[in-house]
């Protein structure tokens, strides 16, 4: 067994103090996420790790991508049939979790989450590559499958049965509208002395602002 009690590093790179930050935390994510967009040495700024809660008990964590967000929320797209899907029609609550660790900055949202409109999952799957819409109808997402030719041979299948047609979006594929009740902000500061902002949403849509200790 490797020890790695020495394995550490000194975050030094920026701070995060209450005069800085915005009221609404959107806005502070906005202006992190394209810190991150922008910065070359980030690859995917909007690569981040959704939680849902399965049937035992036990949380489990994938990554996706972040496809837009808005003032009332983050939008990805799944398979409505995996088990993120199943996981969230039977519990909503959702923790997403950015991580830019050349920036030395994460951010941790809790939310609640709903299906976009037909409409809206209809017109981001029509501007996906063809090659991806394919893989969305090919793949039943987390069920067991006997191999890799089982994909493979349903992929040439379709490509040759989809040949200049439009392929329609599966129904059971879509987009979760992601809607934060929390949202934290953290910064890497030496001696773990970490900067931790937490906004949490109140009863009247305005959001509390608290600093927690690292």
């Amino acid at each position: 067994m490797e020890n790695l009690h020495d394995k550490r590093k000194v975050y030094e790179k920026s701070q995060l103090l209450e005069n800085q930050i915005k009221e609404n935390p959107m806005e502070q994510f906005r202006n992190w996420f394209l810190d991150a967009s922008e910065n070359p040495d980030v690859s995917e700024a909007n690569a981040m790790a959704v939680s849902t809660l399965e049937d035992d008990g036990c949380p489990r964590t994938r990554m996706v991508l972040l496809k837009s967000y808005t003032w009332e929320g983050f939008v990805f797209y799944t398979n409505y049939n995996s088990r993120k899907g199943k996981a969230i029609e039977s519990n909503n609550k959702a923790c997403l979790h950015f991580f830019w660790p050349t920036l030395e900055r994460q951010i941790i949202i809790k939310a609640d989450l709903e299906r976009l409109p037909e409409n809206l999952s209809d017109g981001y799957f029509q501007s996906r590559p063809k090659g991806s819409q394919l893989g969305a109808v090919v793949s039943p997402q987390s069920e067991v499958i006997p191999d890799r030719d089982f994909l493979e041979n349903k992929l040439k299948d379709l490509e040759k049965e989809f040949v200049n047609k439009e392929i329609p979006r599966p129904e059971n594929w879509g987009g979760y509208l992601a809607k934060p009740y929390e949202i934290e902000f953290w910064q890497g500061r030496p001696n773990r002395l970490h900067d931790r902002i937490i906004y949490e949403l109140q009863d009247d849509y305005n959001w509390k602002i608290s600093r927690l200790a690292p």
